[in-house]
């Protein structure tokens, strides 16, 4: 198996995160990966994803397209690194919250205002985890927020995917909405009322009876938000599990002794054995954080000391 060290980065990744080599030729100082990703995010903030190509980005900074390839090889590269800078890192509210609960709400809130900010995220395609930077960003507060819970790491990282799947979920269909009233001109009561007497006239209690009394009783015109609703029971789930392993009942089973954790988790030396395991894995993370200030640290040097060609 080849070492994950030995792995040729992607040439985005290489770019998203500093590392790939710079051109050896093209227009200096007027150009470089930066301004073109900019000038891509501002056409694809005003006028959609559709509209980004590297003929519109060219035309925008006044290069031909053939002066961005020195720099971006693909427009594949071109929008995962477009997809990087409207993600943006997470803030320090998320580490600094309370709870693990408080710190996922902070997760989800800032998440879905990104997709507000850049609604063109949401039609990038998904090919996979994006091990970029901003991403990764993000995984880390995610499963900070859960880092002191009883959780393994896999069942923290699906946590965190709940989450993120819920915030994608909500940004499209706010950004839907609010695209409609930017298009129309209308607000979001106006988008309401209309679609609740679209549905009273065209909803019947013989064909629909449930549906039917669900219109009857408002619900298209209540204001609570569903999206803050779905979460908060999804994360009631997620409390009730955390309850569960705290008194030793897990989903899996306990490989090493063929019994339920229920049976052993009023075992002393148990207990003890996974608080040790837990502080051993907050101090491997503290160790890992080091580590990638370090190494960002020796990057940003080798960058000021090397010379421009």
């Amino acid at each position: 198996m080849t070492d994950a060290s030995e792995t040729e980065l992607p040439r985005g990744v290489a770019l998203a995160w500093g590392v790939a080599a710079n051109p050896q030729r093209g227009p200096k100082r007027e150009m470089s990966v930066e301004r073109i990703v900019e000038a891509a995010v501002e056409i694809a903030d005003a006028d959609g994803l559709a509209a980004v190509s590297m003929a519109a980005v060219a035309a925008r900074l006044g290069y031909t397209p053939m002066s961005l390839y020195r720099y971006v090889t693909a427009k594949d590269d071109l929008l995962l690194l477009m997809q990087e800078e409207a993600t943006g890192l997470p803030s320090e509210e998320i580490r600094a919250s309370g709870t693990w609960r408080e710190g996922l709400h902070a997760v989800y809130r800032e998440q879905v205002q990104r997709y507000l900010e850049h609604p063109w995220v949401l039609d990038v395609p998904i090919t996979g985890s994006p091990t970029t930077p901003n991403s990764a960003a993000w995984m880390d507060a995610g499963l900070h927020a859960l880092a002191d819970t009883p959780l393994t790491h896999e069942e923290r990282l699906s946590v965190m995917l709940l989450v993120t799947g819920h915030a994608r979920w909500t940004g499209m269909v706010l950004a839907g909405y609010a695209r409609v009233e930017r298009e129309r001109g209308v607000t979001d009561a106006d988008i309401t009322r209309t679609e609740d007497a679209l549905y009273r006239q065209l909803i019947t209690a013989d064909a629909y009876p449930d549906l039917r009394a669900a219109i009857d009783a408002g619900v298209f015109l209540d204001e609570s938000d569903p999206f803050a609703f779905n979460l908060e029971r999804s994360l009631d789930g997620v409390a009730a599990y955390i309850a569960g392993v705290d008194k030793g009942r897990r989903a899996d089973r306990a490989p090493w002794t063929g019994m339920d954790d229920a049976d052993i988790a009023d075992d002393k030396k148990f207990r003890e054995a996974r608080k040790a395991v837990r502080q051993a894995e907050k101090a491997l993370r503290d160790a890992r954080r080091i580590e990638r200030q370090v190494a960002r640290e020796a990057r940003e040097r080798r960058a000021r000391q090397r010379p421009e060609k």
